[in-house]
């Protein structure tokens, strides 16, 4: 039968020609066997820092690196942003080359999880071997992939540690809604830009319920990304990561920082914490580079929102702001705590 077949089939390339695929057979996950091998030449402990934008993956970065055995760095969007890193074998040709059976290196598998791990882990050590430190991670927002972030992180690193932060989404959209307006984004639709030149002229009916910043379709926008992106990375993370999945809230991270830091940096095999750093995180916490960058680029407009603060909704939302955003995400605020229900 298997004589038979193969005659069938190589009638069939001679009279219509080799058929060609039009799409890579998907990526194969890293080995345990290989993450082994793998560890041998990067040995370093890694961690991904996942979270919504604008929801303080930056501070817990520079918070995280301020212990003398971790070095975060931020923004490679190895599995948080396209390309993505897979992009590196995503195609025909990679395959072709890395499964070809004349390639002798391969042993007869795929060797794309090899070489998107080795191009990752070299990335992360090269910096952590400039400061000297052992555990090393990528701080990335993760706003429009979700839970597909994390089973792309799990393929290349089943043995890394997921951190994972979350802020009340109406601060979340509240602190989206300025950076687009500060930066004047090019996304800004006409509505959008009456905005802003009513806050430029009076500020007072933002502030006294009313008039809103936002626009229906920014809210709802916002808040179906805020609870989509919370629900797939967490059960996500739970399902894959088990204990090596480590979720915080920023507003807790604002009120005790240090007992924070501490949970964060045991998490992630730290050695010993010292009692300086407490100090440390203090004195940086002080600093906010992205409100000092959103006053150089456009004053009038940044100056109307303290930046980093909890609970900036309960001055700009109007009562429609908060119908809407209840709709979609009042149930997500009741589950991490921000809510006891849905009567706010």
């Amino acid at each position: 039968m298997e004589l038979f077949d193969r005659v069938k089939k190589s009638a069939r390339i001679l009279i219509k020609g080799d058929p060609k695929k039009n799409k890579r057979n998907p990526i194969p996950a890293i080995t345990l066997e290989e993450v082994a091998e793998i560890r041998q030449f990067f040995p370093r402990e890694k961690f991904f820092m996942f979270g919504h934008a604008r929801s303080g993956t930056t501070l817990l970065m520079r918070l995280a690196r301020l212990h003398p055995e971790v070095h975060c760095n931020y923004q490679a969007h190895f599995f948080t942003r396209q390309p993505l890193l897979k992009s590196l074998v995503n195609t025909l040709e990679a395959e072709e080359w890395l499964t070809r059976k004349s390639n002798r290196w391969n042993q007869g598998r795929d060797l794309s999880p090899l070489v998107l791990r080795a191009s990752a882990d070299f990335i992360m050590e090269r910096d952590a071997a400039l400061e000297g430190k052992m555990i090393v991670g990528d701080k990335s927002p993760s706003s429009t992939i979700h839970g597909q972030a994390v089973r792309d992180m799990h393929a290349v690193y089943p043995d890394a540690k997921l951190v994972y932060i979350v802020r009340d989404g109406r601060d979340v959209l509240i602190s989206e809604r300025f950076r687009n307006l500060v930066e004047e984004s090019k996304f800004l639709k006409a509505e959008d830009k009456r905005i802003i030149e009513d806050l430029r002229k009076d500020q007072t009916p933002f502030t006294n319920g009313t008039r809103s910043i936002f626009t229906e379709t920014v809210i709802r926008r916002v808040a179906e990304g805020w609870v989509r992106n919370l629900k797939e990375t967490e059960d996500e993370a739970r399902r894959l990561f088990g204990e090596n999945y480590f979720g915080l809230r920023y507003e807790d991270l604002l009120i005790q920082p240090f007992s924070e830091m501490s949970k964060l940096w045991k998490f992630l095999g730290v050695k010993k914490i010292g009692k300086t750093l407490e100090k440390e995180i203090k004195t940086e916490m002080l600093s906010n580079p992205d409100e000092e960058w959103q006053t150089k680029r456009n004053e009038g407009i940044a100056s109307f929102l303290p930046k980093g603060q909890a609970g900036n909704w309960q001055r700009l939302f109007t009562e429609k702001d908060k119908s809407i955003f209840k709709e979609i995400a009042g149930e997500m605020l009741v589950k991490w705590g921000y809510e006891k229900d849905l009567n706010w």
